[in-house]
């Protein structure tokens, strides 16, 4: 395989893995790492939230699922992949 192809090759495959998707909702690879890292700090507030509901049921009681409504109402209003 010559040089030229083979970086082609890993340009695509580079592309593929980190760019693709995040192109696909209109996003940097960036804006995605940090729209992605906030949604998952959001959905261990939510799990821990649960956790302590489960101990403990009079506290907590909608934080759970609060959180998630508002994770849901930010995804679906993202450009579909």
């Amino acid at each position: 395989m010559s040089d030229a192809a083979n970086q082609s090759s890993k340009s695509s495959l580079i592309n593929t893995i980190f760019l693709d998707h995040p192109a696909s909702v209109d996003e940097t690879f960036w804006e995605h790492f940090r729209f992605a890292l906030t949604f998952s700090f959001w959905l261990f507030v939510a799990a821990g939230a649960a956790f302590v509901h489960a101990i403990v049921p009079a506290l907590c009681k909608t934080t759970g699922s609060d959180i998630i409504k508002r994770l849901h109402a930010r995804i679906v209003t993202r450009v579909p992949h």
